[in-house]
């Protein structure tokens, strides 16, 4: 599937902005299944200083100064991405236990080994309750896979997807205790539980093609930044995307931003601004697929 995508991030200010300094992970991945074919940022008004690198993780980071005054910000990244499905598992679903084993004792330190993402980050803290929750879908031996797969779809089916009831900085624990968020919540959810037990979990940044239902037309700007989990299956299958919000397996619907230990890491916009009073953020999406399934 190739996809034309159309991202859009709009800031109002209601006051000038005399100056901006931003960092932009907007730049489809290299993946096993993924190939950036092209890819554009324009911003308006147009920095005065540029520059471009890899983080850590393998994330195109642009760094824009804006160093004029404005009252509107507009950055708008466009790209062609080709995905293909996933290979199938190289080898056995195996316990989950061994899985967490093996992470431990995986020597690897590079940005695709298991030891990053084993542990506590900055917006995912371990909690004794979300462990013992994950906990349910992980009996003796079972299959890693298997186990996330259910694990995902207890998500889906326990927690209500509701826009506006959490904040980017909403700690995984108060999303837990009322039950309700937006895919960043059901995502560091799941990585928190996955993580207190042993278990390496990754958050991935991206879009999701939405299908609008039948007889009805495609509403511009109707798709989704979203956010899904990957998950360390062993040095044979590797890491392996699971969608708490919509309690799927990340396939052809899924293009890949950015992968850190959590949102803090693969912010599609992040910066500081020097200015006073309040502000308006817009943000559209469209994934139009060039091929038919």
């Amino acid at each position: 599937m190739i996809y034309d995508i159309d991202h859009l991030t709009a800031y109002s200010y209601e006051a000038p902005v005399t100056s901006a300094s931003l960092a932009l992970r907007l730049t489809p991945r290299a993946t096993l299944s993924q190939r950036c074919l092209s890819h554009r940022i324009r911003i308006a008004p147009e920095p005065e200083r540029a520059a471009s690198h890899r983080d850590f993780y393998g994330n195109i980071v642009d760094l824009v100064a804006i160093d004029i005054p404005h009252t509107e910000l507009h950055i708008r990244s466009t790209a062609r991405v080709e995905v293909t499905p996933r290979p199938e598992l190289a080898g056995p679903d195996r316990a989950w236990e061994e899985i967490s084993a093996a992470a431990l004792a995986d020597r690897d330190l590079s940005a695709a080994g298991p030891s990053h993402f084993m542990f506590a980050s900055p917006r995912i803290a371990l909690s004794r309750e979300v462990t013992r929750y994950a906990r349910e879908s992980f009996a003796r031996g079972r299959g890693i896979v298997d186990a996330c797969t259910d694990l995902m779809t207890r998500i889906r089916g326990d927690f209500a997807y509701k826009p506006q009831t959490t904040q980017v900085s909403t700690a995984i624990a108060d999303a837990f205790a009322q039950r309700a968020g937006v895919c960043q919540d059901f995502a560091q959810i799941m990585i928190g539980g996955l993580r207190g037990l042993g278990l390496p979990a990754a958050y991935v940044s991206g879009y999701l093609r939405t299908v609008p239902p039948p007889g009805k037309k495609r509403l511009q700007g109707a798709d989704a930044t979203h956010a899904w989990v990957s998950v360390w299956a062993g040095v044979e299958n590797g890491w392996i995307g699971f969608d708490p919000t919509n309690a799927i397996l990340a396939g052809t619907d899924h293009i890949t931003l950015a992968v850190g230990r959590d949102f803090s890491d693969v912010s599609p916009v992040y910066g500081v601004f020097v200015g006073s009073g309040e502000n308006e953020l817009k943000v559209e999406v469209d994934v139009i697929p060039l091929e038919a399934v």
